[in-house]
């Protein structure tokens, strides 16, 4: 018993004694009457702190069967009073402790699997860039044969670094590691220099690049993180177009968004993959090379108050339209 309720009990009985002998001068019976009214009101806050202690305490080995991994919580014996307001909070707190442990466990689910695809991605142009280095140890191979290797690990190189950037920008922009700035874009240099550092690419493979401006479109944004996400569509466009074949470019500006469509040549997206593109190492047997690229193209149109959805053309190329919207739509 604590010093505070002990000296409440002291101090009730002295009133109940005195109220009692001072009944006793007029009448026993009123000194009985008190007595035991007294009595009754001195037990009653005891009986009831004791059942109060024994809910605590059920309510103390559910927490602790909670902790130790139980799916159930049974808290509903306790209907009123601030025990229940106690119970209603705890339970509300197992439930979001419980939400956040799943997402924890799905959070942890996909890092891994993300890691394994990473690997995948990288495995595959290491194990090339292995074999080139085994033939260029050939004492025998032609000056020009050499050069066609040396351009090939050259690629190989670039596609591993443009990865690991992509990889890492998304990480960061998830995790809200970067704030992008808001400055006029103008989607005439915006495309000049996205597709600059696929100039060479684009040569070798005889594609041409049409650009069609209906304007002088331009839109808030930040310059170096949307170059980087036009440069991955315009990338995996020039995977998927056929040796020879076009990109075709147009952007326009209407009073609701800035547009810029992306189109290519190629054999176009399959209907049912259309839905997961834009998903981080996306694999599929009828489908490659999406990578991360294009989840990394997404977040960023995404950030910036604007949409990037794919589809087909009547002609079967791939379709990338990005919006950018000059409200909140």
């Amino acid at each position: 018993m604590s010093p505070q309720r002990r000296h409440r009990l002291v101090l009730q009985i002295l009133v109940s004694v005195l109220g009692a002998l001072s009944a006793g001068y007029f009448s026993p019976w009123s000194a009985l009457i008190l007595a035991a009214v007294s009595a009754v009101l001195i037990a009653a806050p005891f009986a009831e702190d004791r059942r109060r202690r024994q809910q605590i305490g059920e309510m103390c080995d559910e927490i602790d069967r909670v902790l130790r991994g139980s799916d159930r919580i049974s808290l509903d014996s306790y209907q009123e009073g601030e025990l229940s307001i106690l119970a209603s909070e705890i339970r509300k707190m197992t439930i979001r402790l419980r939400e956040q442990n799943s997402a924890l466990r799905e959070e942890k689910i996909i890092q891994k699997e993300a890691l394994e695809d990473m690997s995948h991605q990288l495995r595959t142009p290491l194990t090339s860039m292995l074999l080139i280095m085994d033939f260029l140890r050939d004492p025998e191979l032609t000056r020009q044969g050499r050069m066609e290797y040396l351009n090939e690990l050259s690629g190989l190189l670039d596609h591993m670094q443009r990865l690991i950037w992509n990889m890492l920008s998304l990480s960061r922009l998830e995790a809200g590691a970067v704030s992008l700035s808001s400055e006029r874009v103008d989607c005439r240099s915006l495309i000049s220099q996205a597709a600059e550092p696929l100039s060479i690419a684009l040569e070798l493979h005889g594609i041409s690049l049409e650009v069609e401006l209906d304007g002088d479109p331009a839109f808030v944004g930040d310059p170096a993180y949307t170059r980087e996400a036009l440069t991955n569509i315009l990338k995996n466009c020039l995977e998927h177009a056929p040796d020879g074949g076009r990109i075709r470019v147009n952007a326009s500006e209407n009073p609701i968004y800035c547009g810029i469509t992306v189109e290519d040549s190629g054999e176009g997206i399959p209907e049912e993959e259309l839905a997961h593109i834009f998903d981080r190492f996306h694999s599929s047997s009828k489908l490659s090379g999406f990578g991360i690229g294009l989840a990394f193209a997404r977040k960023v149109v995404s950030m910036e108050n604007g949409s990037l959805q794919a589809s087909n053309s009547e002609g079967g190329g791939a379709v990338f339209d990005m919006r950018f919207y000059k409200s909140v739509v």
